[in-house]
């Protein structure tokens, strides 16, 4: 009975159609004033001799709206004439924003509003934009802004004038970030992994990550959420943020964290379609053996996933997307499946660059791996979004995937958020053996062309150092980057010792990556020198004195197979340097390699040790300039002051041709763990410098220098501090020990 009545009902629904249905003979439309009637038409698509029913004179009315032109519509059809009375919204004559003086602000405002002059008014948009502009002007910073409207109307001409009045107040500063819950890792720690920061008062030209932004904190809670998982905390929870309104009208920032237990790796497989060739995957599982009862990371995975990848390309796997499933076994342990699944096959028939007010389209396109007119890969394509969101020019990157003009197209929308990527910074270092300060100016992003500058100023108590680099990345649509440098020295010791040297000094080179991992850095660099000396001087400085040009090419080999760039726990990255001469009075060749190795170790404890050697000889039979000579890089033998050890003549340390140095360390964080702001790490350098080409006697081959000690790094109110203290083991009776050392610094 009831399926009867359905259809007796849908039957008339048909009917009645049917008899209202007219065919349109002529158009009369009514009200108009702006708009043409043939205008009208064409955005209602109304075509003549047409049937017309109810549901498409519905159809019709949508499309009308949709044009936002029209405040209200009335649609009838009579004796074959459909009539369209309507009333238009009101233009928007001029449209003004003002209270704001920068003018960048002003303009993004203009930017991202939808009303704007010679549009049409529509009160349900202008509501959307008032929301739009608090949200925007909070961004800045400005939580206290008052906005206030006013609409002057124009009846005549049905036109408005839009004014909005916006007083943006004090912007609303962090004074205080903090962390709570079980968290396990120290707040100083955790300070470093988030982009907000407290305010400061000499951080007046980069303080907008001192402003209270919503959009900068749902970040920080996603690096924090990743921080953790690379460290084991698989279940980690940043449960939520919120802020303290202070009485001096700034905020706290408080992170609730509850980290969970570590989690290690139990089995891991990969599953691939029938079609698919095992062998070609077999250094895949190699890997995922190697990971069982390893500590969990999400690093990890992101690498295997990423050998995947490779691979699935390499063969033509093209249409793929892999699934991660992931199952919790006896509390603190992971099974993992990674599932390679074939998708259809769409290709990318455009792609849509939405957002970019100062950077220039080119520099984000740079960035993709799959463009326009490249098959369709998911994975490819998030490790596109992640490589840009890794060059940290923009504050948000948003996707969105729409169908293109063919079912096998598609289309992606990639919205940016731009955020500011100059710094500027302020150091300071004082030891026993004196002091220096130093400074520079840094822009990731000049002119919008995603180049970097990066310049510096050094200043000791006998020496000046300076170097300005540019460096475009992406350079002539090769992947590679190019840089160039300008370096000034100057190091003065007529008083002490006799002798003064300038140097004047240019490079030109890029950088790429060679193989997977593996980075190599070629530079052709030139320079002039200028040697003074006086009558206290030694005969082969004397020797010596005079005007030199040199022409060098310099190259490194950087292989990293660290777990993740920025604070390692396991892994190791070896660099090789050599710099060769083409031109030069002396024709000193430069040699060196670093190789360091991180383990995590029990505790939460990091240990680190690393080898690091270098020598300079020359290719004929003269001396090693002294400006070229070799000393021990003071971070790499703590317990001694820096330039002190050595062979010496007449007081004075001359360096060597060789270098050596071992450093172990290992972080301790069981000491003081109620104290969030102090990490200490225990290490043990040891170090020798021998060889003096132009008087053998002066050499102390055997004299290997070791220290032990603690360092430690506090942050305090105005800056990080960094302090050891160290005892030397063994040393010869001519060294100029250092038990106590420590640098202050902050940026701006």
């Amino acid at each position: 009975m009831f399926k009867k009545i359905l259809q007796i009902n849908v039957f008339l629904l048909f009917f009645a159609n049917l008899l209202f249905a007219q065919i349109v003979k002529e158009i009369v439309v009514e009200g108009n004033k702006r708009l043409s009637k043939e205008s009208i038409i064409v955005f209602g698509n109304i075509v003549i001799n047409n049937d017309y029913n109810q549901n498409e004179l519905n159809l019709l009315l949508k499309d009308l709206y949709l044009t936002n032109f029209f405040k209200d519509i009335k649609l009838s059809v009579n004796n074959n004439i459909l009539t369209i009375n309507v009333l238009e919204n009101p233009i928007i004559e001029d449209l003004e924003i003002n209270g704001i003086k920068n003018k960048k602000l002003k303009e993004t405002l203009k930017d991202i509003i939808e009303l704007k002059s010679r549009k049409s008014y529509v009160e349900s948009t202008f509501l959307k934009d008032i929301n739009i502009i608090k949200n925007t002007v909070k961004s800045a910073g400005y939580y206290f802004a008052d906005i206030k409207t006013s609409l002057i109307k124009n009846d005549e001409q049905n036109s408005v004038r839009l004014i909005y009045d916006i007083d943006l107040g004090d912007k609303a500063k962090i004074s205080q970030v903090s962390f709570i819950g079980d968290k396990k890792i120290k707040d100083r720690k955790l300070r470093n992994v988030i982009t907000s920061e407290e305010y400061k008062f000499w951080k007046f030209l980069t303080g907008n990550k001192s402003n209270l932004d919503a959009s900068r904190i749902n970040l920080d809670k996603r690096l924090l959420a990743a921080y953790y998982k690379n460290k084991g905390y698989y279940n980690v929870k940043i449960e939520n943020s919120f802020v303290e309104f202070t009485n001096d009208g700034s905020f706290k920032l408080i992170f609730n964290i509850q980290s969970g237990d570590k989690f290690t790796f139990n089995k891991l497989n990969l599953i691939l379609p029938d079609d698919y060739e095992l062998k070609y995957f077999a250094s895949i599982n190699k890997l995922l053996s190697k990971l069982e009862n390893k500590l969990y990371s999400l690093n990890k995975i992101d690498k295997i996933l990423d050998e995947v990848d490779k691979i699935a390309l390499s063969k033509k796997y093209e249409f793929v997307d892999a699934s991660l499933t992931e199952n919790i076994i006896g509390g603190n342990k992971l099974d993992i499946t990674i599932t390679l699944v074939e998708t259809e096959k769409f290709y990318v028939e455009r792609i849509n660059v939405l957002g970019n007010q100062f950077t220039l389209e080119e520099v984000i396109r740079n960035s993709f791996i799959v463009d326009e007119g490249d098959p369709y890969n998911e994975i490819l394509f998030n490790k596109s979004i992640n490589d840009l969101k890794a060059r940290k020019l923009f504050r948000t990157i948003k996707t969105k995937i729409s169908e293109g003009s063919d079912p096998s197209l598609k289309i992606i929308d990639l919205t940016v958020e731009e955020q500011p990527t100059g710094e500027i910074s302020l150091g300071a270092g004082l030891g026993t053996s004196g002091g220096s300060i130093g400074g520079g100016i840094k822009e990731n992003n000049f002119l919008g062309k995603g180049i970097s500058l990066d310049t510096s100023v050094q200043v000791s108590e006998n020496s000046i150092k300076g170097y300005f680099i540019y460096a475009k990345p992406n350079f002539n649509d090769t992947d590679n980057t190019l840089f160039t440098s300008i370096k000034s020295v100057k190091k003065d010791k007529l008083a002490d010792f006799g002798y003064k040297t300038s140097e004047m000094g240019f490079s030109l080179g890029t950088s790429f990556q060679q193989y997977e991992n593996l980075y190599f850095k070629p530079e052709l660099s030139t320079s002039i020198e200028k040697l003074e000396t006086n009558s206290t001087a030694s005969s082969a400085l004397k020797k010596q004195e005079g005007n030199y040009f040199d022409l060098y090419f310099n190259y490194s080999l950087n292989y990293d197979l660290r777990d993740q760039a920025f604070r390692p726990t396991e892994g190791y990255k070896t660099t090789f340097y050599q710099e060769l001469p083409l031109a030069s009075e002396n024709y000193e060749i430069v040699n060196s390699i670093t190789i360091t190795k991180y383990q995590s170790l029990p505790s939460n404890m990091v240990g680190k040790i690393s080898f690091y050697g270098k020598t300079v000889q020359t290719l004929v039979n003269e001396d090693v300039r002294i400006s070229k000579r070799l000393y021990v890089p003071s971070k790499r033998l703590r317990g001694f002051e820096a330039g002190k050890i050595g062979p010496i003549e007449n007081s004075d340390f001359v360096g060597g041709n060789y270098v050596s140095a071992v450093n172990l360390s290992t972080t301790l964080p069981q000491i003081l763990p109620s104290y969030q702001n102090t990490d200490f790490t225990l290490f043990f350098d040891a170090a020798n410098i021998w060889g003096v080409d132009y008087n053998s006697t002066l050499s102390d081959n055997g004299a290997i220098r070791s220290s032990t000690g603690i360092a430690v790094d506090l942050w305090t109110p105005i800056g990080p501090l960094n302090f050891s203290l160290a005892t030397p083991i063994t040393k010869e009776s001519s060294d100029v020990t250092e038990s106590f050392r420590f640098n202050i610094g902050t940026s701006f």
